[in-house]
């Protein structure tokens, strides 16, 4: 059975090292805890055209950008549900539109190229970017392990911390094992706060003492380029 959720909000990132790490998670002790996913490895597979228009566009930071990927928060098998994510950023404002299916649905539409197997707004939004894109196909494997918190209080402010980001291009499977090349340097961290409103009080003085200011790091862009650089790989020139 699938469910679907939609998401709007602000997504500001920052690179940590080990100790401003420490520092953020003892300022937010009083405020924040894990929340249900607590500490996962995530698996991503992005998807794009032959010629990476999504990624090309997005790294032109233009007012107006889309990514299309699917994610799982652990290695699965054919039954286990994974996550079919359109991510849309307009105007600094991200809006996630996502479906949860089993991972071979999923796999068989695109790979076949039917409709996904549910019918809502958020599988027409899905299928039209797929049928506007035309030749949309996995082209990274992307994950890292995550620490996610919530706050006590319920809102929907939200932290989290992402180490070990590896990238590959081959072995495009949710159901393998991570291994990949690095994205980030030893002991570093990316940091990502997601909120709908404002940055608690708490939170911006945290940052402050720590001197940390928001990057624009993207995982599959710096993924992308890093590509870019090694020129070819399997056959396929990089614009």
């Amino acid at each position: 059975m699938a469910y679907q959720m939609t998401f709007k909000r602000y997504e500001l990132k920052y690179l940590l090292t080990k100790q401003q790490k420490e520092q953020i998670l003892h300022a937010m002790a009083p405020y924040m805890k894990l929340d249900d996913y607590g500490r996962a490895v995530i698996r991503n597979l992005y998807f794009d055209t032959d010629t990476y228009r999504l990624i090309r566009r997005s790294l032109e930071r233009p007012v107006y950008k889309e990514k299309l990927r699917v994610r799982s928060y652990q290695r699965v098998g054919p039954e286990d549900p994974v996550f079919v994510e359109l991510k849309k950023k307009y105007q600094s404002v991200v809006y996630k539109r996502r479906l949860v299916l089993p991972e071979a649905q999923v796999m068989a539409s695109f790979r076949d190229g039917t409709p996904l197997p549910v019918r809502s707004q958020i599988a027409d939004e899905i299928e039209y970017s797929r049928a506007y894109y035309k030749t949309l196909r996995p082209v990274v494997f992307l994950s890292y392990e995550r620490e996610a918190y919530c706050t006590l209080d319920g809102g929907d402010f939200r932290v989290t911390f992402d180490e070990n980001i590896l990238y590959r291009e081959g072995d495009l499977s949710l159901k393998s094992e991570v291994y990949g090349n690095p994205l980030l340097g030893k002991c570093q961290t990316l940091m990502e706060i997601k909120t709908s409103g404002g940055i608690p009080l708490w939170m911006s003085h945290a940052l402050a003492q720590q001197q940390l200011f928001k990057t624009s790091f993207s995982k599959y862009g710096s993924a992308y380029q890093l590509m870019k650089q090694i020129g070819t790989q399997g056959g396929r020139l990089y614009a």
